[in-house]
C-alpha cells in the first residue's frame, strides 16, 4: 500500500519519477512509475542518487517501497537496446552500472537505518535493491527472482552478487542464480532476504513498529553501531569485485549484441 497521496514537492521540485515524504525523523522514498511496475531507469538512479547523496544528519530512518501492486520489475530493458543503438561498446551500460553501484552502496552507508518495504515482485535490480537496505519487510504476496542469466546477463548490478553471498550464503545463491527460479516471501526470510513478513496492510505498521525504537536510540551510538555492521560485513567480502559490475555488463551485454549483428563470426564463418 502507498504511504503517499500526494508528492512532496516542497524539498524536492525536480523529482519525476520518485515521491519523498518527510515525517519528522524519518524520509520515506518510493519508486513512483506504477505502470512500468517501478522498472528502474536512468531517471530513477540520477533522482535516487539526488535524494540519497548528501545525507541529512537530522534524518534517522529511511524508507524505501514502490507505488502500485509490485516493489520494482528489475531494470528497463529498453534502455539496454538505446544505450547500444548509441554507443555498440557499452559506454551507457558502464556509466549506468555506475550509477546503480553508488545507489545501492548510497542505500548500505547512509548514517540513516534504511528499511525496504516490500510488495508484489522484487525482480533483479528491484531485488538488488532490496537488499542494499538494513531492515527489510516484505508482504505475504512478496516474491524474488533473478532472471539475469535467462536474459543472458551476468549477475551484476550495483553489487548484487556480493551481499547475496554474504546475507544468503554461496550454496543457495548458487542455486537461484542458475535456475532463475522465484521465491516467495517466507523462502526469504529463510534465506535472509527479508527480516519480517506480514499481511500487506500491515506493512507500514510493521515499519513504524522498527522505526520507534531505532528514532529513542542515541544518534551518536547509532551511527557508529551501523559504521562497525557495515565495517565488519565489508570485511567478510574481501573478494568483493563488484567495482567492476558496470565492467562485466557492459562487455557480456555488448559482445552478445555484436554477436546477434554478425552471425557469420559467432559460427566461425569469418569471410
Amino acid at each position: 500500500m502507498s504511504a503517499f497521496p500526494t508528492p512532496d514537492t516542497r524539498t524536492k521540485p525536480d523529482l519525476k519519477v520518485l515521491r519523498t515524504d518527510r515525517q519528522a525523523q524519518v524520509l520515506h522514498i518510493e519508486l513512483h512509475t506504477p505502470e512500468a511496475g517501478n522498472a528502474v531507469t536512468e531517471a530513477m538512479l540520477d533522482e535516487l542518487l539526488m535524494v540519497l547523496d548528501d545525507p541529512d544528519p537530522t534524518v534517522r530512518v529511511i524508507v524505501l517501497s514502490g507505488a502500485g501492486s509490485d516493489f520494482c520489475l528489475g531494470g528497463d530493458r529498453t534502455e539496454l537496446t538505446d544505450y547500444l543503438a548509441q554507443d555498440p561498446t557499452g559506454g551507457g551500460i558502464r556509466t549506468s552500472g555506475i550509477k546503480a553501484r553508488r545507489v545501492c552502496e548510497a542505500l548500505t552507508s547512509n548514517p540513516a537505518v534504511t528499511i525496504a518495504k516490500v510488495q508484489g515482485k522484487a525482480i533483479g535490480a528491484g531485488l538488488a535493491l532490496v537488499l542494499a537496505c538494513d531492515l527489510r519487510v516484505g508482504a505475504e504476496n512478496a516474491t524474488f527472482r533473478l532472471p539475469e542469466l535467462a536474459l543472458g546477463l551476468p549477475t551484476a548490478w550495483g553489487g548484487l552478487l556480493p551481499r547475496l553471498l554474504s546475507e544468503v550464503g554461496s550454496s543457495r545463491v548458487r542455486e537461484l542464480i542458475l535456475t532463475c527460479r522465484a521465491f516467495d516471501a517466507y523462502e526469504a526470510v529463510n534465506l535472509s532476504v527479508l527480516h519480517n513478513v506480514v499481511p500487506e496492510d500491515d506493512l507500514d505498521q510493521a515499519v513504524a513498529a522498527w522505526a520507534r525504537p531505532i528514532l529513542r536510540r542515541p544518534p551518536g551510538a547509532l551511527r557508529v553501531t551501523k559504521s562497525l555492521l557495515n565495517s565488519y560485513a565489508a570485511a567478510s567480502r574481501l573478494s568483493d569485485t563488484s567495482a567492476l559490475d558496470s565492467e562485466l555488463m557492459a562487455s557480456v551485454v555488448a559482445a552478445e549484441h555484436y554477436s546477434r549483428a554478425h552471425p557469420q563470426r559467432r559460427t566461425g564463418h569469418l569471410f
